[in-house]
């Protein structure tokens, strides 16, 4: 069933790019937005987590913990992270659980060929572990900014 809003968030433990254990509920008390995407270093996941890390002090005023999930390596994520400059955590899902237990792995399309892959797709969550709002229709170049409007209104 899919995740709703004022759903409680389903808690995961994932290794982040430096080989350390991550829990969602060890940022109890913090909103966090989780932040699914395909593919480190592609063109619409750069531009992401680009525009993410360039409002990253605006973030960190409004309290927001920024979680980055996708199937990549943990090494993956140590190269995107290095090269890049993300200031924010990003999580390896290499075994696919976390992406399936939100609904955010199925049928993509691409060029005309169907896949299994990662949607693109966000979950903004509050201090008790609840969902406050779900991004499905995720643009890159405007989703931080999104977000942080979003953020006043749906507290």
């Amino acid at each position: 069933m899919a995740l709703r809003i004022g759903d409680q968030a389903h808690d995961f433990s994932l290794i982040n790019q430096y080989g350390k254990l991550c829990q969602l509920s060890s940022f109890r008390g913090k909103k966090v937005l989780i932040y699914f995407y395909p593919k480190d270093d592609t063109p619409g996941c750069t531009i992401e987590a680009c525009t993410l890390r360039d409002s990253f002090k605006e973030f960190q005023k409004a309290g927001i913990i920024i979680l980055g999930i996708s199937t990549d390596t943990i090494k993956s994520h140590e190269r995107f992270v290095k090269k890049y400059g993300l200031p924010f955590t990003l999580l390896a899902d290499e075994n696919k659980e976390v992406v399936k237990v939100y609904h955010v792995w199925g049928k993509k399309k691409f060029m005309g060929r169907e896949y299994m892959g990662t949607k693109r797709m966000s979950f903004l969550i509050d201090e008790q572990g609840r969902i406050l709002k779900i991004y499905t229709d995720v643009k890159p170049k405007e989703h931080a900014k999104d977000v942080l409007r979003d953020v006043s209104t749906v507290t």
